[in-house]
């Protein structure tokens, strides 16, 4: 493992992990799955109490980086370093990933060949992701895109390898340096929820579009308790600690009120809102908790600079 002062130049395919209080166990597992696929792994961590350089140094791979932040700034911060990283170095590309995702094997070298396939086709590419498997439960998710009133699936035709989606999550997302740098980075003002679907809808205001291969695959751990309801139709929701309804409103809220999110998104995002408050009053464990961060996150969301 090397330092942040240290690393590669003229690199390929940098994949930014983004570590919190990580198992060790797992890293280890998904760095070294990462780092057979990629030119060089750069490790962000948000302040850990664990000594992640440390362990990652015991490791003794020259692929490895470690670039520790010192405290907590949020998804989309962290994000921002890694990519800078990767830009100072000559990276082309960077793969966003989560530290609770594990890409099969392959999984890099399909993405790579889409995107280039795709510029080639003259389509501005904002990402291409991979499809993920519920760790928990090894269903195979499909990619999606804005619905009517909901997000619904995009199936895979047999013929086709990759298949053009509304969205996708930032674990898994391959993006071209030169399209960082046309788009912009994340928005560090959200801290964690949305900072993935803000991003694409800024991209697709801009002409770019997002893809999703139909053969590229990571392992992923959605990292909550979830309950299944009836909320129109059966669907199993996650139950997230009570602050994170302060942020998954309030930045729905801020969203809301630029002016570059597509209609359909706004029309899907108000009624999972909906859904959701709904589900905060019926089920969740710690019903005044989070419905307390609701509220909060809402006025925030309507009170805050956009």
């Amino acid at each position: 493992m090397t330092s942040e002062s240290e690393g590669p130049s003229d690199a390929g395919v940098v994949a930014v992990v983004v570590s919190y209080e990580p198992n060790l166990a797992h890293l280890s597992r998904m760095l070294t799955a990462l780092a057979s696929q990629t030119d060089h792994v750069v490790i962000v961590d948000n302040g850990s109490r664990q000594d992640v350089g440390g362990f990652l140094s015991a490791m003794n791979d020259l692929r490895l980086h470690f670039l520790p932040l010192g405290k907590n700034l949020g998804i989309a911060a962290a994000h921002n370093a890694g990519i800078s990283w990767a830009k100072e170095r000559g990276s082309m590309y960077v793969l966003l990933m989560d530290q609770d995702s594990v890409p099969d094997p392959g999984m890099v070298r399909g993405l790579l060949s889409a995107h280039e396939m795709l510029e080639s086709a003259g389509n501005k590419v904002a990402a291409v992701g991979p499809r993920f498997r519920d760790s928990d439960s090894g269903r195979l998710a499909d990619h999606v895109k804005f619905g009517k009133f909901r997000v619904e699936r995009v199936l895979c035709p047999q013929s086709q390898r990759f298949v053009e989606v509304d969205f996708l999550i930032s674990s898994g997302s391959l993006i071209r340096i030169e399209t960082l740098n046309a788009v912009g980075g994340m928005d560090e003002t959200l801290f964690i929820d949305q900072v993935d679907t803000e991003w694409v809808l800024r991209a697709r205001a801009k002409g770019y579009r997002t893809w999703g291969h139909c053969d590229a695959v990571m392992t992923h751990s959605l990292g909550e308790t979830r309950r299944r309801v009836w909320l129109g139709r059966w669907r199993e929701v996650p139950i997230h600690k009570p602050f994170r309804y302060y942020y998954i409103f309030r930045n729905s809220l801020l969203l809301q009120r630029r002016d570059y999110p597509c209609r359909e998104w706004r029309r899907v995002d108000s009624i999972r809102l909906l859904q959701l408050a709904l589900f905060i009053l019926l089920f969740h464990p710690h019903r005044l908790k989070a419905l307390r961060m609701m509220w909060r996150g809402l006025w925030s969301g309507l009170s805050m600079p956009r």
